[in-house]
């Protein structure tokens, strides 16, 4: 169900920071989330939805189901399967992550535990939600208008393909996330599908034998040097 209309060019207020959706074009959906020092999200898990977080600025741990625990430094990513509960939080300083998500469905949520008491509380609704700044980060589709974004610690392009080759010359530490088209088999079976996140090693040897169809749309993430 594709209910982030409702949250479209809105700010919603968490406890522990605030997020807003900066991208979305029916296929995925991507959401900014800024986390404050020492807060973290609740330990969650969403049913149908795969999910990748993209570290853009900070340092973060994740919570991996009950009994792992993952450190991130800015820029990283993690992918996590439908189902798995999980918890992101901040360490040291603000931290500043995308997260990637695919079928899109912001209500798509349930929560285990949570260290601000909403762990019978679905996903936010309008009371915490405000208008978007209009100074605010907002991904456009690829088109003719060059976009890039530097943060802290990373910078982020947006960019159209319609082939690997320009890809997979690039630095084998550059984070792709795929939101739009993919790499195919010779019968049409998507192998790399939109809402993955992958690093250029990946795309290189899925490359060997796949191909992009028609184009492939992708967030390009590198360190901020």
């Amino acid at each position: 169900m594709n209910n982030s209309k409702l949250y479209f060019n809105k700010i919603v207020k968490k406890p522990w920071g605030q997020e807003y959706i900066i991208f979305e074009n029916g296929v995925v959906a991507i959401t900014m989330l800024e986390i404050n020092k020492d807060n973290g999200t609740s330990l969650h898990c969403h049913t149908k939805k795969k999910t990748g977080l993209i570290l853009l600025e900070g340092e973060i741990e994740v919570d991996l189901g009950f009994y792992e625990k993952k450190r991130l430094y800015a820029p990283d990513k993690i992918m996590l399967r439908p189902g798995l509960f999980h918890s992101t939080k901040s360490l040291k300083s603000k931290s500043i992550l995308l997260e990637i998500e695919t079928p899109i469905d912001k209500l798509d949520l349930v929560r285990f535990r949570d260290n601000y008491g909403r762990e019978e509380k679905p996903y936010e609704g309008l009371d915490s939600i405000s208008d978007l700044p209009t100074s605010s980060i907002i991904f456009k589709e690829p088109g003719n208008l060059k976009q890039e974004f530097s943060f802290k610690d990373s910078f982020v392009k947006i960019e159209r393909h319609y082939n690997c080759d320009e890809l997979i010359k690039k630095s084998k530490d550059t984070i792709f996330a795929i939101i739009k088209g993919g790499l195919y088999s010779s019968h049409s079976q998507v192998v790399l599908p939109p809402g993955d996140v992958v690093r250029t090693e990946t795309i290189k040897k899925l490359s060997e034998v796949f191909n992009i169809e028609k184009y492939m749309d992708v967030l390009v993430i590198n360190k901020n040097d």
